[in-house]
């Protein structure tokens, strides 16, 4: 009993016939991520997508592709604010740093001013026991390591006999007219100045002399008169 040839081939022979009625070769897919012939890591399929969507996948040196014109263009406005914001904030940054800073400045020298002002009177007092010959002993140690606190804290004091008057720095106690000063003069000084910095916290307290009025270099017309009493004009008929 004769039969009809089976058309296809065993199911598991491992190949098939196509329209021709040949076998066709089996199919092998390398999926080696390093391709064994240059050694080159092979692109994935997540690459290829983001290559035809013109970005670079991780890992890629190439840059975008000519479909990636307008992304390009965007990402570059984008890093571009986002780096002039970076900018702005490290600037303002340092201007709080340096207005942190002067104020902290501006607030240790009034705490310190304030604080030097209180003590201004004890100088005082240890100024006049000097003069009189009254610091000696233990109140003399003492009276010296204050004065030497004041001074690293960067108290100042001034104010001297000879020096002109500034009422910028000098308060006159005492006002007399003298005819040894061509200008207003410190002549005596009741309590020294003391400054911190820049800043006076106290004036110095002084007695002022001032000029006589129609007086020249010291010297009154009153005086030249009396030396030659015939006047300028006298002693020029004496000599005609």
């Amino acid at each position: 009993m004769s039969g009809t040839p089976v058309s296809g081939g065993h199911p598991g022979s491992g190949g098939h016939r196509g329209e021709s009625g040949e076998h066709e070769p089996p199919v092998v897919r390398d999926k080696r991520r390093i391709d064994p012939m240059t050694g080159a890591l092979r692109p994935t399929a997540e690459h290829r997508a983001a290559e035809q969507l013109g970005t670079a996948g991780p890992g890629d040196d190439a840059g975008p592709g000519p479909e990636a014109g307008p992304d390009a263009a965007r990402l570059a406005e984008e890093l571009a604010e986002r780096t002039g914001d970076l900018q702005r904030v490290q600037a303002e940054y340092l201007n709080y740093r340096r207005r942190v800073s002067r104020d902290a400045d501006a607030v240790r020298e009034a705490a310190t001013a304030t604080a030097l002002t209180a003590l201004l009177p004890v100088l005082d007092d240890i100024g006049r026991a000097r003069a009189h010959g009254e610091l000696s002993g233990g109140f003399k140690a003492v009276a010296e390591s204050l004065e030497s606190a004041v001074a690293r804290l960067g108290l100042v004091g001034f104010g001297e006999a000879g020096e002109a008057f500034d009422p910028a720095v000098h308060e006159a106690l005492m006002h007399e007219e003298s005819t040894d000063v061509a200008a207003d003069t410190c002549v005596a000084v009741l309590a020294p100045g003391y400054r911190l910095g820049e800043k006076v916290l106290r004036p110095a307290r002084v007695a002022v002399a001032s000029p006589v009025p129609g007086s020249v270099g010291g010297t009154s017309s009153s005086a030249t008169e009396q030396d030659d009493p015939w006047g300028a004009d006298s002693s020029a008929e004496r000599l005609m």
